[in-house]
């Protein structure tokens, strides 16, 4: 999977969320300094290039939207996490994070429950 820059990644959250939708919805969405209709443009061609958004045609103009689901990519991302700094180990991830995050034993156990809440 190809990686994607910030700027690409911010637009594929607003994409998500919208489901389907233009650039200029798109800019509507970001925070300002609004970037111009070229870049932001450019930034959803460029996700196209990469397999990550599709465009139908709608009137003049183009609606686009997430080919990925946003689940996958946060999947794939995680685990390039994991395989590039803690060499594959989920279990070394959780524990640099509690310390890096100071969460106790009581705060685990909850995650731990709701983890279980969810896959049932």
């Amino acid at each position: 999977m190809k990686q994607l820059t910030k700027a690409e990644e911010e637009v594929m959250q607003i994409l998500w969320r919208l489901k389907k939708t233009n650039v200029a919805a798109i800019i509507k969405e970001l925070p300002e300094p609004k970037p111009a209709y070229n870049t932001v443009s450019t930034i959803v061609r460029i996700l196209e290039s990469k397999g990550f958004v599709d465009h139908e045609q709608e009137g003049k103009g183009y609606l686009y939207f997430p080919l990925m689901k946003q689940s996958d990519y946060s999947n794939q991302s995680i685990n390039k996490l994991v395989d590039g700094y803690f060499q594959g180990s989920f279990k070394s991830m959780v524990s640099f994070f509690m310390k890096k995050n100071d969460i106790n034993l009581s705060e685990l156990e909850s995650i731990m429950e709701q983890i279980k809440d969810e896959e049932e």
